[in-house]
């Protein structure tokens, strides 16, 4: 077996990607984005994923051109230098993927729990969590192999699973309605009142957690076969492949549910909503697909995040210890999100996620437009409104933060400050060096 035979397909590498996107996204954000924006929330997730699409054509033609394991550290390296501000938001997206893996621990054990009733519990959600993190960290340590292979059957499970529950339970609304639309309940429950316009932006910042995983596949690039044609084509589909799926599924909840109903099972909306018409056994049909996505999308993260920690271990910006040297970065990242999903629920985990990846994001993008365009081929125009979408919709949901979670915010303000500090004292040490 020659080298390129042992690297990850096309296949694998959209595989590894949508199964991050679709891990947590869908099942743990369709409740908390419908609380934010109200009766209009599937067409949030289609306005996400326009921001994501125009957000990727940097990733894209960076690593079209500098295929590696760590993509993004890279990129902000070549930007702006090998200094604080690379190597700060660096770490934001480190942190971010991070924070992403803790989303899908809790996510994995409050639909575990929800056929006993137990989704609630404090205890037992980020305890199953910590266990799946663990497993899925073993399991990445057999290889590069086992991990693809995994990724692409249970991505196929997955997204045929939750395709057929979505046209469905579509399908049974209009019937048992008599071929009319329906409103999602009977009454007057359908509505939570008018979000606004502030409210609806704001939940765009949330829905991008939904699709931000494709920027693991960037990760990819010193494991893909003809890295430089097939990361952006990896890109491209795992988007692509996410919103199609979004949008069937946040349709049949939205005809399934009340708005109101929704935000009850904010955690667990998609199990709740196969209740009406597929009762007990779409509810755990639901549930079996949720554990399998979850478990999977831990997976592949791990796989991704890993290598992006190992890169930042090169270029100087964290530091090695001597002691399990090849297994560093996977145990560095599944102990920090073991410490993420011990401490936070999920909604203030999505909340962390949304300001630290967005505001690495401006970052990328400015440093794209600024410096990297002629190198890489990347089109004015999309960076352009990549960062004024970004910085619309950050400004949005830090405002909704403020009036709903202050101290998440207060929390997320720390830790960006942190970030800050470490790569400052990195420099300064190496500087004295």
């Amino acid at each position: 077996m020659t080298r390129d035979d042992q690297k990850i397909s096309l296949i694998g590498s959209v595989s590894l990607g949508t199964g991050v996107m679709i891990g947590a996204g869908i099942f743990a954000l369709v409740g908390q984005v419908a609380e934010v924006s109200g009766e209009v929330f599937p067409w949030v997730f289609l306005a996400a994923a326009v921001v994501v699409g125009l957000s990727s054509h940097a990733y894209a033609r960076y690593s079209a051109v500098n295929p590696t394991s760590g993509g993004i550290a890279m990129l902000l390296r070549a930007a702006y230098g090998n200094g604080v501000i690379a190597g700060a938001f660096s770490l934001f997206m480190y942190v971010s993927m991070v924070v992403a893996e803790s989303l899908i621990a809790r996510t994995f054990g409050t639909y575990l729990l929800q056929p006993f009733g137990l989704q609630d519990s404090a205890i037992l959600v980020p305890l199953l969590g910590v266990v799946l993190i663990a497993a899925t960290a073993i399991a990445n340590i057999v290889g590069n192999r086992f991990v693809e292979r995994s990724a692409t059957a249970t991505a196929v499970i997955k997204i045929v699973g939750i395709a057929t529950l979505a046209i469905a339970g579509i399908i049974g609304t209009v019937v048992a309605s008599g071929g009319g639309a329906s409103s999602g309940g009977e009454g007057d429950g359908g509505s939570s009142g008018d979000p606004g316009l502030l409210g609806i932006v704001a939940g765009v910042a949330l829905c991008v957690l939904a699709y931000k995983g494709f920027t693991t596949i960037t990760n990819h690039g010193a494991e893909l076969r003809d890295a430089k044609k097939n990361l952006p084509r990896s890109i491209v589909l795992a988007i692509a492949i996410c919103a199609g799926l979004y949008a069937l599924i946040t349709v049949a909840v939205a005809a399934n549910l009340t708005v109101p109903e929704i935000v009850e099972a904010r955690d667990f909306a998609l199990a709740r909503a196969a209740d009406p018409l597929f009762g007990q056994a779409g509810v755990a049909l639901t549930v079996g697909i949720a554990v399998i996505a979850t478990a999977s999308a831990l997976l592949a993260n791990l796989f991704s995040v890993s290598r992006l920690f190992a890169m930042l271990q090169d270029m100087g910006q964290v530091p090695r210890g001597n002691r399990w040297k090849e297994q560093q970065p996977l145990l560095i990242t599944a102990g920090l999100a073991i410490v993420v999903t011990a401490l936070f629920d999920l909604g203030q985990i999505a909340s962390l996620g949304v300001f630290l990846y967005l505001t690495m994001d401006i970052a990328v993008q400015w440093g794209v437009l600024r410096r990297l365009r002629g190198d890489t081929g990347a089109h004015a125009w999309p960076l352009v409104a990549t960062i004024v979408l970004d910085g619309l919709i950050l400004g949005a949901f830090t405002i909704v933060t403020i009036g709903r979670d202050p101290l998440t915010l207060l929390v997320a303000s720390v830790i960006g400050a942190a970030l800050f500090l470490s790569q400052w004292l990195v420099v300064r040490h190496a500087r004295a060096e």
